[in-house]
């Protein structure tokens, strides 16, 4: 499953913790070279030193800001000389009632998840363009394939997610350039924290504690779509933990 992995340079948002840095422990044992944005800059720090200097660079992002994302995303094509995959993972999960009214946190949900992947396209878009090559991992949810109560807006962002990437895929097949959608169930991450809705926040919390997977189910579901062959593009993965109904 590490096949044409190997010197790869690929891009990561919300790298500071769950999802995305186990992806790149994955993808660095596999011999890919990744950069690493999130928030959190002594996290990344961190996990780049963990991962070696030569195989990793970390840089303090807001994928709410179009400047730093494209920042980033130039960063990390200067500093290994070319960008292979762009990963788009950076989310949160503000699960509530809509008649709670919780505005913030929509406004939050709907730029970090909506607007953020948008910015992480834009921004890998014409290096993947120049080189004729290149691949998009843009993350979704389960719940971007089915709607519970409280869950509107997080949904909404997820399918969001799924529209954009459709849409992407069919205009870039001119030059080259993969899609790839990952839906994950419950996964092991810091997103049920993201939860601010009071009784929810709990209830989400111990559902997570009882039924979620490792993160490695994700990374290595990332390591599956990039390995194939330059001529097989692996659209989407859906996936939960075997216990999970919804």
């Amino acid at each position: 499953m590490t096949d044409n992995i190997q010197d790869k340079v690929v891009v990561i948002t919300g790298a500071s913790s769950g999802l995305g840095a186990e992806t790149a422990r994955h993808l660095v044992k596999a011999g890919a070279r990744v950069a690493l944005g999130a928030r959190r800059l002594d996290r990344l720090q961190a996990l780049a030193k963990e991962l070696g200097e030569a195989n990793a660079t970390a840089f303090q992002v807001d994928v709410t800001d179009r400047q730093q994302v494209q920042a980033f995303v130039d960063h990390a094509a200067k500093t290994f000389g070319r960008l292979d995959v762009m990963i788009n993972n950076a989310g949160l999960m503000p699960l509530a009632p809509l008649e709670m009214l919780r505005f913030d946190e929509w406004n939050q949900c709907i730029d970090v998840n909506i607007k953020g992947v948008l910015w992480g396209i834009a921004a890998a878009l014409p290096h993947f363009k120049a080189q004729k090559s290149g691949h998009f991992i843009n993350v979704s949810s389960v719940a971007g394939h089915t709607i519970s109560a409280g869950g509107a807006i997080y949904s909404a962002t997820k399918y969001s997610v799924r529209v954009i990437s459709e849409a992407l895929r069919k205009e870039v097949k001119p030059y080259g350039i993969r899609t790839t959608v990952l839906s994950p169930g419950a996964v092991d991450t810091e997103l049920p924290a993201s939860v601010g809705a009071p009784g929810v926040n709990q209830a989400i919390a111990d559902y997570y504690q009882h039924n979620a997977i490792p993160a490695d189910s994700f990374a290595r579901c990332v390591l599956f779509a990039m390995s194939q062959p330059d001529n097989v593009d692996i659209n989407e993965i859906l996936f939960r933990p075997t216990v999970q109904e919804l």
